[in-house]
């Protein structure tokens, strides 16, 4: 992948953008920014039909998924017209990339990283797995376009792509489920996402759980979701959920989530029980029995206010 690595001594506030094809700054300045080439530190993590060079991984582009990310070029655009202190930030973040996976992987890339642990070969990996597979291609976009629709609090889609962690922590999960999913020594990988992800972003999500599209996980501390969870699509989740087990039961333990489903704040959901369609859970809600479709439940325990008509 080729990286705009930003000068930020210089003092420009025109509008100056990177160009990955031609590997060049688009500036007046020759110190504003520089491509370099990343170099994967641990690349046998990464599986070797997943592997393959810097440049052939971020040129990949999808034109049939391209309407959103335009989108976030536009909206990054217009951020740094009104805001050109954020110049910098959206070059390296949005501007320098051709695609949202690009972008994405850099940005969980950056995120996740540690001493011990290559930005470098987390970007590559993530991006890997974004090129190979169009479902989690396509859950990236109806995640974004579910929290710019059902959350209030967010302003555009570059908002949440940079700034949302519950968004973040979903995409980084997504990663690490389909290395869970192919076994064999990946599953060390996935275990060490997870823990990472548990570390920055305050969100545990085992990544044998079953997740799909649709998804808002909003303020998103403390959410806890088990490893044999299932959660529909459409699902908002609220922080300080867990979807968690009862301590009785091994194997197949954890809730089953229908999809449009409401998890309210601090909502715990335990055992191996299904929440119907469409139901509501309330605020600190503690559910240790089924909740029908199109139900409100609220309470410790909880108990149903509106049930389905019969």
């Amino acid at each position: 992948m080729a990286a705009c690595t930003v000068d930020n001594s210089g003092a420009e506030t025109a509008k100056h953008f990177c160009s990955l094809e031609s590997k060049q700054c688009l500036s007046s300045s020759t110190s504003f920014c520089r491509f370099v080439k990343c170099k994967s530190s641990f690349s046998n993590l990464v599986p070797e039909k997943s592997m393959k060079s810097s440049d052939n991984i971020s040129s990949k582009v999808f034109p049939h998924e391209d309407d959103l990310w335009l989108k976030i070029r536009e909206e990054a655009q217009s951020d740094v017209k009104l805001e050109p202190i954020l110049l910098n930030y959206y070059c390296f973040s949005v501007l320098s990339h051709n695609s949202l996976e690009s972008a994405l992987a850099n940005h969980l890339a950056m995120k996740l990283s540690n001493p011990s642990l290559s930005t470098d070969a987390l970007s590559q990996l993530f991006l890997s797995i974004f090129n190979e597979d169009h479902h989690i291609r396509k859950a990236i976009r109806d995640d974004l376009k579910a929290a710019r629709e059902r959350d209030p609090a967010c302003i555009s889609y570059v908002h949440c792509l940079l700034n949302f962690k519950g968004f973040l922590a979903c995409q980084a999960y997504r990663v690490a489920h389909k290395l869970w999913s192919q076994q064999g020594n990946m599953t060390v990988m996935a275990l060490l996402i997870q823990s990472r992800i548990s570390e920055v972003f305050a969100v545990d999500i085992h990544p044998g759980a079953k997740i799909g599209r649709g998804i808002v996980i909003d303020h998103a501390t403390g959410v806890v979701i088990g490893e044999t969870a299932v959660i529909g699509d459409n699902v908002t989740i609220l922080h300080n959920v867990t979807l968690g087990g009862t301590g009785k039961v091994s194997r197949d333990r954890h809730p089953k989530i229908g999809n449009g489903v409401l998890l309210g704040a601090g909502t715990k959901v335990l055992g191996n029980i299904r929440i119907g369609d469409e139901a509501k859970i309330g605020a600190g809600t503690v559910v240790l029995k089924e909740v029908p479709p199109r139900s409100t439940a609220v309470g410790n325990p909880a108990r149903l206010l509106v049930g389905p008509i019969v």
